[in-house]
């Protein structure tokens, strides 16, 4: 089975230029679809079929004739996958410096205009799109030490934005038209930093308002003995982490520290401050069960038996 292969592209090729497939002629290449061996006139092997203009590429389908013993051996080895490239054997017809047509690297002119004579089976191309060209006759070897008859380019500046088309990158980006002048582009710069350091200036200022409400908030907190003092900058950094309304929130639904032993209910129970009274253990706050253990004990041992229905052993 055959395989269809690139012939051409409109890709950059190792000398520095490109062909374009728009501009190919294959009518006459169609006529006599000659498949070379290495480019090499009488090393007939083949033909190639069904050959493509299409997508921005030519391809075609290599057939081996089998005459030859060269032509059997690249059949094989074809078929194998030792051989696998194709290279355009081309005529150059006319060559264009056009920008529009100019690619990153290019260093000669595009081929717009070419003609297709051959197409021959290579070991390894002049790259990765293998081509042969001719100008006026002359073959175009690839290479830095070989002969190329294609001009280099004489102006490279499509290379690089020139200094008007930064400018005017520059004025877009800014929010002016690409019209403005130097003393316009200066002067909305100079508004964009003054901006800069105003609103620098403003979050500085929103920061350390921030900061005061927090610290105020646990301050008064601590007055209220809903914080031990030693807290205190565990409760601003929690503040400065979840905003000044979420820590009111916090500290609101915290209860004042109050003394055990100054808050005894009746019966033998323990009441808080606002009159409420433990009925188990787990009602207690953490920080005063070791308060509750050591100053009523026998109220302790109710709670945890009322928690877990059980005595306790103290």
């Amino acid at each position: 089975m055959s395989k269809r292969v690139r012939i051409s592209n409109d890709r950059l090729n190792s000398y520095g230029t490109r062909v374009l497939t728009s501009g190919m002629d294959v009518e006459q290449y169609r006529r006599n679809p000659v498949l070379l061996y290495m480019h090499e006139r009488g090393n007939v092997i083949g033909y190639m079929k069904d050959v493509k203009v299409e997508n921005g590429e030519v391809t075609g389908e290599p057939v081996f004739d089998e005459v030859t013993e060269l032509s059997r051996r690249c059949k094989q080895q074809f078929e194998f996958g030792s051989l696998r490239m194709v290279s355009a054997g081309l005529d150059i017809l006319e060559l264009s410096e056009e920008r529009s047509l100019l690619v990153p690297g290019q260093t000669r002119p595009t081929i717009t205009r070419s003609k297709l004579s051959e197409v021959s089976v290579v070991d390894i191309g002049a790259n990765d799109d293998a081509l042969v060209l001719k100008k006026d006759g002359k073959p175009i070897t690839p290479g830095r030490d070989g002969v190329c008859p294609l001009p280099e380019l004489t102006n490279h500046t499509h290379l690089k934005p020139t200094v008007e088309m930064e400018k005017k990158i520059i004025a877009q980006q800014l929010g002016l038209p690409e019209t403005a002048t130097d003393a316009e582009i200066s002067e909305r710069l100079g508004e964009l930093k003054a901006a800069k350091e105003e609103n620098a200036e403003l979050r500085k200022e929103n920061d350390a308002l921030r900061l005061a409400s927090i610290t105020s908030l646990v301050e008064k907190a601590i007055g209220e003995q809903r914080l031990p003092a030693d807290k205190k900058q565990h409760f601003i950094d929690l503040g400065k982490r979840v905003g000044a309304e979420e820590l009111e929130t916090i500290l609101a639904a915290m209860s004042p520290q109050v003394r055990l032993s100054t808050v005894l209910g009746q019966r033998g129970t323990v009441k808080t401050a606002v009159g409420a009274t433990y009925t188990k253990l787990s009602e207690v706050p953490c920080d005063r069960l070791a308060e509750l253990r050591e100053e009523q004990p026998e109220e302790y041992k109710r709670l945890y038996k009322a928690e877990y229905g059980m005595e306790c052993e103290i």
